[in-house]
């Protein structure tokens, strides 16, 4: 636990007000999120939002500048001093290479830099009758940082998931997923808390968990927490509630180790309280403090009122007056203004015809809603020239070996994750040729991720780290035309030579000049004003269809109206497979199966190998354009 003052070097008469008028800027970063927060000599906050998580120790060269550059290029105005506390900053080497990346972002700028621990601690005030401050800090990971007032410094625990993080949301989880295996094995009878948890993963069984547990993340896996508190709150389950005993028991264990490293029996003790799994959980909370108590009975407890990243900024606001450079004025931020307002799209206006819709039968809604969707395929249509264009690109891509990525958010994102995820069970595609982004990430598959399609920069990032180049082609989805995220990877697609498409449903795009082919249906109103997860979202569907169906059809994939490169992983696929060799060779239900197994189950080398049964393999051989 340590912090450091670097880049602070006046350079004129002016510097102190240059200094003063501008605002300060706050980073804390850990395992969970980078939170950022732009803030005015007044505390008034200018911007405040979440960024990818960022620990120093697993960012790899190059990627924390990478990082702090999509955080530059989202602030509205150049900051003049700036706190940065981060997960894995414990070596002045550490913060040197911190200050370095800072430099290359915000050349001259002053910069103090921390771990995450210290920005806790700033982001409170030390009570004037305690000569130590312990924090007792509990989130996805975990740790014990104490402090005195000459400057001793101790920590206890921490080290990750694996080696350390004691009483985390990772090791309540770990716990809780071993308890409910062991009592499922013993008692032959899988527990309520276990039936919690797959339902909080959208899981099925339990033995879906174990692949899961090979490869969920940290963030993945201290989610699994969640059930485990409500489960103890709502009906004081009996694993969960032992699950959360032992971890206020081992935090403060921990808390105490803590203090008799760094305190004199006669100090008086501010504990200070942060963490996600503290300040969200009032009983968990009462429980820490209350066995803490017991042991210092003179303690301070101090839980953090607001964000910790205000310590971060608490140390920029420590610095020298040091005069910030000129705003960046290379910055790319995505503007929604430069885009067409999303006020304006269709989706957003209300339908006259449902003005009443809240009071409606439900037979007639029933009515209402599939006379609506019966207007879409009129407006698909109309597309036509556009939709084709983009098919012939798509296989011109998988022609030369490119690829189709989808990008989109919140619903369009699910929809391209979802058609690209079908196409190798139907085409025997390999699975990185049709391909999906959704904005936020895996989570955003099931639940919204705030913020996260108002994040151009990260879009841009998407788009880099799936190494998109001119062999392929990206269809950025995004019903009403307007999020930043799908713009920022059709413009970073479109730098590096890839063919873009956007998809939305707000014809006011038609003619936007960045991407190279717009898709633009005018689905209207929707019933429910701006769920465009209705007409816009079975658009979308219908319009994916037809992209991968006949992209997939004219690169050979299909013999007449057959899936001759079906992957049949399933028994039901497996008859449909026996029924397609047979209508192609003719063969009988035994003959075609045994071509099947001999052919480990590939339609087309099944066909292959009894062509001399068929008159259509002989003049149409079905490995022609494989």
């Amino acid at each position: 636990m340590g912090e450091s003052i670097g880049n602070d070097a006046a350079t004129g008469p002016d510097s102190a007000a240059d200094l003063s008028a501008r605002p300060v800027l706050g980073l804390e970063g850990g395992g969970t999120r980078t939170t950022v927060l732009l803030a005015a000599r007044d505390d008034e906050v200018l911007v405040r939002f979440d960024s990818a998580p960022a620990n120093l120790r697993l960012m790899e060269p190059g990627e924390l500048e990478a990082h702090l550059r999509g955080i530059a290029e989202r602030l509205p105005e150049q900051p003049g001093r700036i706190g940065i506390g981060l997960a894995g900053v414990r070596l002045d080497s550490d913060h040197a290479r911190l200050r370095s990346a800072v430099d290359r972002v915000w050349p001259g700028v002053a910069c103090a830099t921390s771990d995450d621990l210290v920005t806790a601690l700033e982001a409170v005030d030390w009570h004037p009758d305690c000569r130590v401050q312990v924090l007792v800090l509990s989130g996805t990971g975990s740790c014990i940082a104490g402090r005195s007032r000459d400057g001793e410094a101790v920590k206890v625990g921490g080290r990750g998931h694996v080696l350390g993080d004691r009483a985390s949301a990772c090791d309540i989880a770990q716990h809780a997923l071993r308890a409910v295996m062991t009592i499922s094995d013993i008692d032959d009878e899988w527990p309520a808390l276990g039936a919690d948890i797959l339902a909080h993963l959208q899981m099925n069984e339990p033995e879906d968990l174990i692949d899961w547990s090979m490869v969920a993340t940290k963030t993945e896996l201290a989610s699994v927490a969640i059930p485990v508190f409500e489960a103890a709150k709502s009906r004081k389950d009996e694993i969960a509630c032992a699950v959360l005993k032992r971890a206020v028991e081992r935090l403060t264990k921990d808390a105490g180790a803590c203090v008799d490293r760094i305190a004199d029996e006669a100090d008086r003790i501010q504990f200070v309280l942060n963490g996600a799994v503290l300040l969200k959980n009032s009983e968990f909370l009462n429980e820490v403090t209350g066995r803490l108590h017991e042991q210092f009975p003179n303690a301070v407890f101090s839980p953090l009122k607001r964000p910790s990243v205000w310590g971060a900024v608490a140390l920029a606001r420590m610095l020298s007056a040091d005069p910030a450079t000129a705003g960046n004025e290379d910055s790319v931020l995505e503007d929604p203004s430069d885009l067409k307002t999303v006020a304006a799209s269709p989706t957003e206006q209300r339908n006259p015809r449902s003005m009443n819709f809240g009071e409606m039968p439900i037979a007639d809604g029933i009515r209402l809603m599939l006379a609506e969707d019966a207007t879409i395929p009129d407006a698909i249509f109309a597309e036509l020239p556009a939709i084709e264009w983009t098919v012939k690109q798509v296989v011109r891509a998988f022609g030369c070996g490119g690829r189709l990525i989808y990008a989109g958010a919140g619903t369009s994102g699910r929809l391209g994750v979802l058609d690209a995820s079908e196409c190798p069970p139907t085409f025997r595609a390999p699975r990185e040729q049709v391909q999906g982004i959704i904005a936020g990430g895996r989570p955003a598959l099931w639940s919204a991720v705030e913020g996260a399609e108002d994040d151009a920069a990260a879009g841009r990032r998407a788009i880099s780290g799936k190494d998109v180049s001119e062999q392929d082609v990206v269809v950025g989805i995004t019903a009403s035309g307007h999020a930043p995220f799908v713009w920022g990877c059709l413009r970073e697609a479109k730098k590096r030579g890839a063919a873009t498409v956007l998809l939305c449903c707000n014809p006011a795009h038609r003619e936007h000049p960045l991407p190279d082919q717009a898709i633009t249906p005018d689905t209207g109103p929707e019933v429910l004003t701006g769920s465009t997860r209705l007409k816009a979202g079975t658009a979308t569907k219908l319009v994916l269809n037809l992209i991968t169906t006949l992209a997939m059809t004219h690169s050979g994939k299909v013999l007449s109206n057959l899936m001759v490169d079906l992957n049949p992983s399933n028994t039901k696929l497996r008859d449909r497979a026996v029924r397609i060799v047979r209508e192609i060779t003719g063969a009988s239900v035994d003959v075609a199966q045994e071509a099947l197994e001999a052919a480990e189950w590939v339609v087309r080398d099944a066909c292959l190998s009894l062509q001399d049964k068929s008159r259509d393999v002989e003049s149409k051989p079905v490995a022609e354009n494989a």
